[in-house]
């Protein structure tokens, strides 16, 4: 428990609130009076208590009123009612405000102790855990600056150096050394790869990466993205087709996540197909939603499977020799949702199979 908290008594009698601050002051905390709400609301605001006692019926601002207010400012403080009037039915409406505890009037100096130690555990409680929380997301963020400065950095030179030697640049080298390069430099990207899926996936879960919307044309990123992913259609040997009506509407959007959003759909699309495939891209207005389908006619996903496709690091094994990190379509989903949209996905095995993204 706190060595010395600080607690305040906001009560109408005198006598109730002298009592209280003798009783509580014996423990060494830490004690302030208020006659009144808005007193009482003013004195919270200068000393931020750890533990209020508040009474239920005072002149001016009555104490459910003021319950409510103190929780909207600050839910960690911990208020406990201290009335003459205790009723089944105002307990539970003070604890729903956001009271912790209910102490009828009239009490003894040792029931005022003990729900008085009580609240203040509960306070310690609290404080601990929100310190823990900002020590977990201080290590988040030094986490995801050393995996960004000290991995994917030297991964990155590692793969230079190895496309200048597979490329002759040091020399002619022995056919099957140089397979042998080429698949480190394959394994490589894979692991590059990871890391910024991983990188992108905790900015977006920390918000970091989606803090500003403005006016996007979708016809724009989603062209983008189709140059961007041309090279990999072709060596695939599946077609893409973009599909946009004269007139469709903008969205207020962040054109950097969506371009990520749709990047890994479209890809998806053209690893999991077939020779001569094909990933048909549509672009439409419905209502208050701008609506883009992809669609493939690839090899499908199971239908037990679909309910688990966006989680983290989930894979449909269904061809190992596919490359990916497993975060792809999770960062999708995530991405659609900071947008106050949805994706949605239907699938067939050998069929082919749809993601739906919905955008206001």
């Amino acid at each position: 428990m706190f060595d010395k908290a600080k607690i305040l008594v906001i009560d109408d009698d005198e006598v109730i609130r002298d009592s209280c601050k003798q009783i509580i002051s014996e423990q060494n905390h830490q004690v302030e009076l208020a006659n009144n709400g808005h007193i009482g609301l003013q004195k919270i605001n200068e000393m931020k208590p750890d533990l209020v006692l508040i009474d239920l019926k005072m002149p001016g601002m009555d104490g459910m009123t003021l319950i409510d207010t103190v929780h909207q400012l600050d839910s960690n403080v911990i208020m406990i009612v201290i009335t003459g009037y205790a009723t089944i039915e105002s307990a539970v409406e003070a604890i729903k405000l956001g009271a912790y505890d209910f102490l009828p009037k009239p009490f003894t100096p040792n029931e005022l102790r003990i729900v008085t130690k009580r609240g203040l555990e509960r306070r310690k409680l609290i404080l601990e855990t929100e310190t823990l929380r900002k020590e977990k997301e201080k290590l988040r963020e030094n986490f995801i600056t050393l995996v960004s400065h000290e991995l994917r950095s030297p991964l990155a030179a590692v793969q230079q150096n190895l496309m200048a030697i597979t490329k002759g640049m040091a020399g002619m080298i022995p056919e099957k050394i140089k397979n042998i390069l080429l698949k480190m430099s394959t394994r490589i990207n894979y692991l590059i790869a990871l890391i910024n899926d991983w990188l992108n996936m905790s900015r977006i879960e920390t918000g970091e990466l989606i803090r500003e919307m403005e006016p996007v044309d979708l016809k724009v990123i989603l062209s983008d993205v189709i140059d961007q992913l041309k090279p990999l259609a072709k060596e695939k040997q599946v077609t893409l087709q973009l599909h946009i009506p004269e007139k469709y509407p903008e969205i207020m959007g962040n054109r950097e996540t969506l371009q990520m959003l749709f990047t890994n759909l479209i890809d998806n699309g053209i690893k999991y197909n077939k020779n001569n495939g094909m990933v048909d891209i549509t672009l439409e207005g419905i209502g208050d939603y701008t609506k883009v389908a992809i669609r493939d006619n690839g090899i499908g996903i199971p239908k037990e499977k679909l309910p688990l496709i966006f989680e983290q690091f989930y894979r449909v094994k269904q061809d190992v020799s596919i490359q990916g990190s497993g975060l792809g379509l999770s960062i999708a989903k995530q991405i659609a949702e900071a947008h106050y949209g949805s994706i949605e996905v239907q699938s067939e095995i050998n069929v082919g199979t749809t993601f739906t993204v919905l955008l206001p």
